[in-house]
């Protein structure tokens, strides 16, 4: 008799992207085999990190909660983003996404956050942040404090969906334990 696929008895009931599925189903299990917790501050991904991660039965052994804070008002009073960095940095830089993993990470106690803020488009692009820029960042409890990991990535204008999408499943794979920007 064939070994069987892990999961494959599982029939398959998600509205998500397959590859997105299987992803966050990698980082529950790594994280629950770690110990962690985990949180996500979403902004241009608007909870798509947060639904692939509660696709996976016993995501509540270790995901904490996600925040989509889509406008810059709620990054400010729900997550708790300063306006000085917004003002000075915009919503898509690594301030504001080191700003929102940081406070996601206090807020929910958790182990490891990351944040995700971006142009997903069609509009609101710029010369300097066109359609396509996501930032992401991820704190980590006890970590040195001047250890930030964030970076800027161009997706290029794959469309609304496909840049979501990109940028969901870097942030996915920021949440196992051992990954590098």
């Amino acid at each position: 008799m064939p070994a069987e696929e892990p999961h494959a008895h599982e029939k398959r009931d998600s509205v998500l992207p397959a590859e997105l599925v299987e992803l966050a189903r990698k980082v529950v299990d790594a994280n629950r085999d770690a110990g962690r917790k985990i949180s996500v501050a979403e902004s241009c991904t608007g909870g798509l990190v947060a639904a692939a991660l509660t696709e996976i039965p016993g995501s509540s052994d270790v995901f904490e909660c996600g925040f989509v804070t889509y406008s810059n008002d709620i990054k400010m009073s729900v997550l708790g983003v300063s306006q000085d960095v917004l003002e000075t940095f915009g919503a898509v830089s690594v301030a504001t996404a080191w700003n929102m993993a940081q406070l996601a990470l206090d807020k929910a106690g958790a182990d490891v956050a990351v944040a995700i803020t971006g142009v997903a488009g069609p509009g609101g692009g710029s010369e300097k942040k066109p359609v396509g820029t996501v930032v992401f960042a991820r704190a980590r409890r006890g970590a040195d404090p001047e250890e930030i990991v964030a970076d800027r990535k161009d997706f290029g204008d794959l469309g609304r969906g496909g840049v979501r999408l990109q940028a969901a499943l870097c942030a996915l794979e920021l949440l196992m334990p051992g990954s590098t920007l």
